[in-house]
């Protein structure tokens, strides 16, 4: 790994630091008198999720103007120069390591066992792009997922301010969650797997390696496995909203370390 790659995954781990302690409560409590009134442990999440909406907008659309724009990736997605999908991983490296203090300093009530493992594999799986530079086109893409964690966070952002279901903000929110979900995690599986498949049996491909081989193959398909049943909970969920049906089963709720890192790795 380069200097410049160790120096934003540094600046990035600091940065995220610096917004949940510091820029989630000034914002957070000037913005809606309903902060003050949250529980410490309430807090924590509430600071948590805004650092993860902030992760998730800068990731995302850094994406998107990567796959727009970046030629050298876009042609050859296996070995392209990786020097901007470099940064961009490199950011959510940071953010996945300021996420693992985080869980570790309050495992009594954010500990999940699931969700370490979770940020240790998608670390794994960066630490390719960011030593070796290879995927870069693929490790970019996976990150595309994030520009559905905002609208995840949002939902519960209403919940713990008691917006009623009904609410038309919640609603529309809800709406859109599930609109933006569907188009960056599930219709974007097919070109995906055909320009994964286009790599097979290509000089490219067998100059990965069968760790690297492996390492993308699996973890791409276990997480869209997960983004299929998080979708189909989140359709039943806005179905539910929109036709009155009742409220929704607590089993719906999605955490936002599972929406930031489906991705990913987090993805």
């Amino acid at each position: 790994m380069e200097m410049r790659e160790v120096t934003v995954v540094t600046g990035s781990f600091v940065g995220f630091q610096l917004l949940f302690s510091v820029a989630s409560p000034l914002l957070s409590s000037a913005f809606t008198a309903g902060y003050g009134r949250l529980s410490p442990a309430k807090h924590t999440e509430w600071n948590s999720r805004f650092v993860s909406t902030i992760h998730a907008l800068i990731v995302g659309l850094f994406c998107v103007y990567i796959l727009w724009f970046d030629d050298a990736v876009n042609e050859d997605p296996v070995w392209g120069d990786p020097r901007l999908v470099k940064l961009n991983v490199a950011i959510t490296c940071g953010y996945l390591l300021y996420d693992l203090v985080l869980l570790a300093r309050n495992w009594d009530t954010m500990g999940d066992s699931f969700f370490v493992c979770h940020h240790f594999a998608a670390l794994y799986a960066y630490s390719y792009v960011l030593t070796r530079g290879l995927l870069p086109y693929f490790a970019n893409f996976r990150l595309i997922s994030e520009l559905s964690t905002p609208f995840v966070n949002q939902r519960w952002f209403f919940e713990v301010l008691s917006y009623p279901r009904t609410d038309r903000l919640v609603v529309a929110n809800g709406v859109a969650m599930a609109v933006v979900f569907f188009l960056v995690r599930i219709a974007v599986m097919p070109p995906y797997y055909l320009r994964v498949a286009s790599t097979f049996g290509t000089p490219a491909f067998e100059r990965l390696g069968l760790g690297a081989q492996v390492a993308w193959i699996t973890s791409c398909i276990c997480l869209d496995v997960l983004n299929t049943v998080w979708m189909y909970k989140i359709a039943r969920g806005c179905y539910k909203v929109l036709t009155g049906a009742g409220r929704k089963p607590k089993g719906d709720k999605l955490n936002h370390h599972t929406d930031s890192h489906s991705n990913n790795h987090r993805d």
